[in-house]
């Protein structure tokens, strides 16, 4: 356990780091109106297509890397960093083109409509939008370090990015006078910091940096899946934030608060996933299935435990949602209707995270490939708009995303109940 604690903590800093810093930037925004508020969640919403990119990159990435680590190739294990480097920089590029050419009409079928919220969402996506390579690239070198087992660094690199970057956005919200548009700059200044730092570590490792096509390729097959899985979760909340702002400004504004407060909890779970990733991938890749199975079970119960003390810290933060977030009543009073669900999630979502960490170290991406699709598919995409057909609200937002988490936790603990997932060896994944 004192290795899950090692790795997790810098971990957990450096997760909790960006939607801390979102919060922020939510409380910033919150304080310009509902309309800006509303805004950003569209915007926000688009913009996490591009972080589950990133994730599904480096997720890809610490799971190789951890594998040739545990087998005693460090040299490999970086090597494998270059390679999702490059993809990171040819992904980033595209994400930034994209967005630049369709922010107008997505912001529009987003928001429901052309409106004030609408044409607020677009402006920010252009601009935040500018941060996608310099993400893409942070997201890279944080994988292929979580595979070697060196959390320090990248804690250092993050929390001195997004530290400015709170600092640079109530400036240029407020006193610069550039509104919602200050926002999305300190979100890219801080991105494209993180970008150039994790690019300096990789240079200084002295590891050939040419671009390998073979390696590419099998990081991509393996990408494929980790997209598939990924893409059912970004339906699940793209779908949300869809379906709440057909009940109004004041639910997509309350949705958009729940839904960052969801997002700083789930990342900050994530700690024990990646802990769970760097020691299950290298136990596998240093062929101790053992003690790679034993650690699976400890992990779990970490994610429990981390999962009931997050369900208390969340009950009490709705007493802050309106001196924090600037919530008028209308918006705390919507709020409050998705706020039980959240909390009631927390202790199954603590061990979803920490079982995705140990089957992704494992590289059994297929298995929560398939799992994943059947409950968005099953579970969360029919309730969620059939909340929308019967007019349950924000209420119906949130019992499917409940549904959701208690569908993938099931389909878990059965596969941790048998032994298909422990293959050991250092090239699975």
């Amino acid at each position: 356990m004192r290795r899950v604690v090692a790795l997790a903590v810098p971990a957990l800093v450096v997760l909790a780091a960006e939607p801390l810093y979102v919060l922020v930037d939510t409380a910033v925004v919150g304080h310009l109106g509902r309309t800006q508020l509303a805004a950003l969640a569209i915007g926000g919403s688009v913009m996490s297509l591009a972080v589950w990119l990133g994730t599904v990159l480096a997720y890809g990435t610490t799971g190789r890397a951890a594998r040739r680590f545990g087998a005693g190739q460090r040299a490999a294990a970086v090597e494998e960093g270059v390679q999702a480097t490059w993809l990171a920089l040819a992904g980033g590029t595209t994400i930034l083109l994209v967005l630049e050419l369709i922010a107008g009409p997505l912001a529009r079928a987003l928001a429901g409509g052309a409106g004030a919220v609408a044409d607020n969402a677009e402006t920010w996506l252009r601009v935040a939008a500018l941060g996608a390579p310099g993400l893409m690239l942070g997201t890279a070198g944080n994988g292929w370090m979580r595979g070697v087992q060196d959390t320090r660094r990248p804690l250092y690199f993050v929390l001195g990015a997004n530290a400015l970057s709170a600092v640079l956005c109530p400036i240029l919200v407020y006193p610069a006078g550039l509104g919602l548009v200050g926002s999305a700059v300190a979100n890219v200044t801080a991105q494209t910091l993180v970008g150039l730092l994790f690019v300096r570590a990789l240079v200084t490792e002295k590891v050939p940096l040419a671009p390998r096509p073979a390696v590419i390729g099998r990081q991509l097959v393996l990408g494929r899946d980790l997209l598939l899985r990924g893409a059912a979760f970004q339906a699940c909340f793209l779908s949300a934030s869809a379906v709440a702002a057909r009940f109004g400004e004041a639910a997509l504004a309350a949705h958009q608060i729940a839904v960052q407060m969801f997002f700083f909890t789930a990342l900050a779970l994530d700690a024990v996933a990646i802990a769970a990733q760097s020691l299950v991938g290298a136990a596998l890749g240093g062929e101790r299935v053992a003690e790679a199975k034993h650690l699976a079970r400890r992990i779990s119960l970490a994610g429990l435990v981390s999962g009931i003390g997050f369900a208390v810290v969340v009950a009490a933060a709705l007493l802050v949602v309106r001196p924090w977030f600037g919530a008028d009543e209308e918006v705390y009073g919507q709020a409050r209707l998705a706020w039980w669900f959240f909390v009631a999630m927390m202790p199954a979502a603590g061990v979803v995270f920490a079982l995705d960490g140990v089957f992704l170290g494992a590289g059994d991406v297929r298995y929560l490939r398939n799992l994943t699709l059947i409950s968005a598919l099953g579970g969360f995409l029919p309730g969620i708009w059939l909340a929308y057909l019967l007019d349950f609200g924000l209420r119906g937002v949130w019992a499917a995303l409940t549904l959701f988490i208690a569908l993938r936790l099931a389909g878990l603990l059965f596969r941790l109940s048998g032994d298909a997932w422990a293959v050991a060896g250092a090239d699975r994944g």
